[in-house]
């Protein structure tokens, strides 16, 4: 918000309210879980895109799956960013902040979401709670939150909801929706509408129900505040689509004209699974749960050499099981499509939050010389095409094809342009016709490494599949020769496709003193803090890599152009001023290792593991500090 904005919110009563034009706005709603802060947001930001807004939302989730009520660590909730242009990235400190009660507030606070003049609308029931703790409690955190200058809005949510309802926790999510609608100028119509379909499996009753908390919402905060605002139309005439990253995946499965999908639950991964299971029968598809990860794989495995490209999807523990069938369908050179929505690690980690570490574990991490295309989606429109790329590339270069998202992506809502399904991006037939005579299972090109594959019920086609080192006629074979052969082939086909590939556009000048580079869903964040430098005179320009393996061409010569390089990324890296750490120890960030050993290039590295998706204010920061020195 403006400076000349602040102080020009109360709830101090007014004929007319203040409508506040803005550019763009960050609203957060917090809650202790199971509240319904996130399904709230969803409608909100769900409404605001189909109004014509530029729209991207984070959820907030805590580790636990049901921590304690009123826990400082417990936040759950959402983050929505509306603007009047595309929205790409979760942006900086919120700009207007519901929060069910008080102590879910510190978390958000230690990660540096608010600002000074953030208005705050506070649940107070708890001001005059029957337990003196909470009472202190509350008293004290609004007379902090007050001290760092927080526009603090204290309202009887849940007395207001409890005239709708007997019971407010399962209906105070809806009344804030309706205060939202309001506050944004929203049609009412739309939400009630969302709400609707949101809950359209439920009772009528429990619909009607809520539309009633959504009516209630928006007339109360016309009698309560006396500020509005208003975020203009995103000037787009194409028509266009709303949803998160995982329904883009689920999606993209169905638009490439895979038939089999196998996976194990895992966080973030999961609700791929859950968009398939109530669409992917309608089109002749199958989704297997398997037992576990390593079972999941397998089966896909033997879906894809029965014919038809099979799919399997994970996060990274389950990548860590998956490895050895993946060195098998490397081996083998049977076509396999796995995306890895990444999230917070080691281990268990942090499985609710986003991270970018997976990346040298896909590249690297499987027994062996294990080659295999990797690709990383930026956005979430890119989670929908580059399932049709990676099922196009795992056929014709017959491997297995990784494809990286993350939690940022997975779980983040954007409008983008309706896809037009086209006929080129479904598989062709399988190929019955008589297998040609003396043409080897494994007749690999000296020059590509590629292969014709037979498959299954092919006249002529038959034979032996083997994990173990074979010839052409795949005959297990143990001699050098032969074992060095099938190894050259199977790299040579990574060098063929890279050999197809363009190099990466560059957002800026083509020479400066600083170029960015990136990966995944960090691309908003980067562009903006980049053009916002730019924008003051900086010569700093971008680029953001989507082939990991092959690299896209023509890095070496780029960054030759520039002074500096550095990437940014979500994942570990050592700082040169940490104790201990030297230039011959220290470790980079994950891209940055790759950009060094393969351009012989002194890359720098900027990453934190903070567990949010990248703010640009953060990356415009790093972008000035570096340009300073």
């Amino acid at each position: 918000m403006s400076d000349e904005t602040q102080g020009m919110v109360s709830t101090e009563h007014v004929a007319e309210p203040r409508i506040i034009p803005v550019s763009e706005h960050v609203v957060e709603i917090v809650s202790d879980s199971g509240q319904g802060a996130q399904k709230c947001g969803q409608i909100f930001s769900t409404t605001s895109a189909k109004m014509g807004n530029g729209v991207w939302t984070v959820e907030i989730i805590p580790a636990e799956i049901k921590p304690p009520a009123r826990s400082r660590a417990g936040a759950s909730g959402i983050r929505i960013r509306i603007g009047s242009t595309y929205v790409t990235n979760m942006g900086d400190e919120a700009d207007l902040v519901v929060a069910f009660n008080e102590q879910v507030l510190y978390g958000r606070l230690e990660q540096g979401a608010f600002r000074e003049g953030t208005i705050l609308i506070l649940e107070n029931k708890w001001a005059n709670d029957s337990i003196p703790e909470i009472r202190e409690q509350y008293a004290a955190a609004v007379a902090e939150l007050k001290e760092q200058r927080l526009n603090v809005i204290e309202l009887p949510l849940e007395e207001e909801c409890l005239k709708h309802t007997p019971n407010p926790q399962l209906g105070k999510n809806m009344f804030v929706l309706g205060m939202l609608t309001w506050i944004y100028m929203r049609d009412l119509d739309k939400p009630l509408a969302e709400v609707a379909h949101t809950f359209r499996k439920k009772a009528q009753k429990i619909i009607d129900l809520n539309q009633k908390l959504v009516r209630a919402g928006y007339a109360y905060a016309e009698k309560a505040l006396n500020f509005r605002f208003r975020v203009d139309r995103w000037p787009n005439e194409q028509p266009l689509v709303v949803m998160n990253g995982n329904e883009a995946l689920a999606l993209g499965v169905m638009a490439a004209g895979i038939e089999t999908v196998a996976m194990y639950p895992i966080t973030p991964a999961t609700s791929v699974s859950h968009t398939l299971g109530d669409l992917f029968h309608k089109v002749g598809g199958f989704l297997h749960q398997a037992e576990d990860e390593i079972a999941a794989i397998g089966f896909a495995i033997g879906a894809s050499y029965a014919g038809k490209t099979a799919c399997t999807v994970t996060s990274g523990p389950g990548l860590a099981l998956k490895t050895e069938f993946i060195g098998l369908a490397s081996m083998a050179e049977i076509p396999l499509v796995i995306i890895v929505v990444q999230r917070g690690g080691p281990s268990t980690g942090l499985p609710t939050k986003v991270e970018q570490g997976d990346l040298l574990a896909a590249l690297y991490g499987a027994p062996g010389d294990s080659p295999k295309v990797v690709l990383a989606a930026a956005t979430i429109e890119e989670c929908f095409h580059m399932v049709v790329t990676a099922r196009q590339l795992a056929e014709r270069f017959r491997t297995p094809v990784m494809l990286l998202t993350d939690t940022n992506l997975a779980t983040g809502v954007q409008p983008f342009p309706r896809p037009k399904v086209a006929g080129e991006w479904m598989p062709p037939p399988i190929d019955q016709s008589p297998w040609k005579k003396n043409l080897d299972p494994f007749a690999w090109d000296p020059e590509t490494g590629l292969s014709s594959r037979p498959v299954p019920g092919q006249p002529g086609g038959e034979y032996v599949l083997t994990g173990l080192g074979h010839t052409r006629k795949s005959h297990v074979a143990y001699d050098p020769d032969s074992n060095q052969l099938g190894m050259d082939m199977r790299s040579r086909k990574l060098a063929a496709l890279q050999a197809t590939l363009k190099p990466p556009r560059i957002n800026g000048d083509p020479e400066g003193d600083l170029l960015v580079v990136g990966w995944g869903s960090t691309l908003g964040a980067i562009e903006e803090a980049v053009n916002r430098a730019r924008g003051e005179g900086m010569n700093v320009s971008s680029l953001h890599l989507r082939f990991l393996s092959p690299l896209e061409p023509g890095l070496t010569e780029i960054f030759s152009r520039f002074k500096d390089v550095l990437t940014v990324e979500i994942n570990y890296s050592d700082k040169l001023e940490d104790p201990l750490i030297t230039p011959e120890n220290r470790r980079y960030a994950q891209l940055a290792e790759v950009l060094r050993m393969t351009t012989l290039v002194d890359v720098d590295c900027w990453s934190n593991v903070f567990g949010q998706p990248l703010r640009p204010g953060l990356v415009y920061e790093e972008i000035l500090r570096r340009l300073s020195a």
